[in-house]
């Protein structure tokens, strides 16, 4: 460890760390020692190219880039005073002598650094009569990402995501000087799993996802901390709503997890929620209200169980820890014996991607469920959430209670049906492939009558009773 001094402040941080990382390490980044940076990135290689961190370190004779400059041990640094204020001026005015003057138009105000930092750092106007270098606008680098190259201050993050994360290496920066453009390489575009995220690490308005552009103003929405719920890794994510809508997912820092990335399928998953949802709840195939349906559902669990039959319970691996527990219990009281679970597998990579595509299968697992996608075999009654396991599975059951968000083959098949809530809709905890307890919030309320999975049991029960 290495004691080091920032502006009055003694600190104790890992020796050999660069200077930013050092702070980063702290929390402190931009949170109570103010260093701008464009280039450096936490989860990316050092690139040195932006200029903007430069520092006063005590016994150098220049100023020194706070990215690429290792802590020692009695180092005494100065982030604020008027020598490295100036320098940050002197920089600013040099990234903007060709940046378009657009931010009333440009889809990354409120929200883009090259905006904040003019303000904090920059200089009153430009001292230059020479036009800006023209350049492309709206150029599709692939299926998601829109560039516009004028705005793009060649601070390479872009280029230097494509190489160390997905490997692909589509985008390069070419030719010299005053003449450096960021391109994709001739004939390939910008095409990987993760290519979005070049839109979140972009610090202007360069590059932005087609999704999400011209759509709302940032400020207009607000964030809710919440989990992608697409694979058994649970990303972290911010999900931003305005009026009750959801409008975008974006990656949120979690360093065991997601560094801060996420890829492209679970960034796009916001919209199922709004697709194909169970709208309404269904006894026997007719629409009845949610509180009917529980009833109904009560007397078939009463019936069963005064007749002897067998029943069997079918969790959900996108049901949440609690919701699972609820289950388990209310399995319990019924004499049900313990549930059985069903996982969808697909593809997964080395990079974030998980095979189990479902949030919370350690956690179903947890709770003593036995995890089979075969057949139920002969029962009176199953009582089921989600639809992760086939229909095919319920050829000899003879009832189906169905708690689900969405229609399928089995709400289809099912005697009674209970619209559940999204995760979206709901708080709760997720359990990640590595066993990292996880809670995702509320973010928007169903348009329709909806119950949570702990309700909609609890109410059974008392039908049951």
């Amino acid at each position: 460890m290495a004691k080091i001094t920032i502006d009055g402040s003694e600190y104790e941080v890992a020796d050999g760390r660069m200077i930013l990382q050092a702070i980063d390490d702290l929390g402190l980044l931009m949170n109570g020692v103010d260093i701008p940076h464009y280039c450096w990135h936490p989860k990316l290689t050092i690139d040195g190219s932006c200029r903007l961190c430069q520092v006063e370190i005590e016994g150098m004779p220049k100023l020194q880039i706070a990215c690429n400059t290792p802590v020692k041990d009695g180092m005494k640094i100065n982030t604020a005073n008027e020598r490295v204020a100036k320098a940050r001026r002197g920089v600013m005015e040099l990234l903007l002598i060709n940046h378009p003057l657009d931010c009333p138009i440009c889809d990354q105000a409120g929200e883009c650094k090259l905006q904040d930092y003019a303000f904090d750092y920059g200089v009153a106007g430009a001292r230059t009569n020479e036009p800006r270098r023209p350049a492309k606008k709206s150029v599709d680098l692939g299926p998601t990402i829109v560039f516009d190259q004028e705005r793009c201050i060649l601070c390479r993050r872009c280029v230097r995501f494509c190489r160390e994360i997905p490997k692909t290496g589509e985008l390069g920066v070419f030719n010299r000087g005053d003449e450096s453009l960021l391109e994709t390489f001739p004939g390939v575009p910008l095409d990987n799993a993760y290519s979005m995220n070049v839109a979140d690490i972009c610090p202007v308005g360069a590059l932005t996802t087609r999704d999400f552009r011209f759509k709302i103003r940032v400020w207009f929405t607000d964030d809710v901390d919440s989990v992608c719920n697409q694979c058994a890794r649970g990303c972290n994510i911010s999900v931003s709503r305005s009026n009750n809508k959801i409008y975008r997912y974006v990656p949120r820092r979690n360093d065991q997890v997601n560094d801060t990335w996420m890829c492209d399928h679970g960034r796009m998953s916001y919209k199922l929620n709004g697709q194909g949802r169970l709208s309404h709840s269904r006894v026997d195939g007719k629409a009845a209200s949610a509180a009917a349906a529980t009833r109904r559902a009560g007397e078939l669990a009463r019936q069963a169980r005064a007749a002897g039959g067998r029943i069997v319970g079918v969790a959900s691996p996108f049901a949440s820890n609690e919701e699972l527990e609820a289950f388990r219990d209310f399995l319990g009281e019924l004499g049900a014996g313990q549930a059985r679970f069903a996982v969808p597998r697909g593809e997964g990579d080395d990079i974030l991607i998980e095979a189990e595509k479902a949030p919370n299968a350690a956690g179903c697992r947890a709770l003593g469920m036995s995890e089979t996608a075969d057949s139920l075999g002969h029962a009176d009654l199953a009582i089921v959430l989600g639809h992760t396991t086939h229909a095919a599975a319920f050829a000899d059951v003879r009832r189906v209670v169905l708690i689900d968000s969405h229609e399928s083959a089995l709400s289809a098949r099912a005697d009674v049906v209970i619209p559940a809530r999204t995760f979206l809709e709901k708080s709760g905890h997720f359990t990640n492939a590595d066993g990292i307890v996880q809670r995702f919030n509320a973010v928007v309320e169903p348009a329709f009558e909806a119950l949570e999975e702990r309700e909609a049991l609890a109410e059974i029960l008392k039908a049951v009773r």
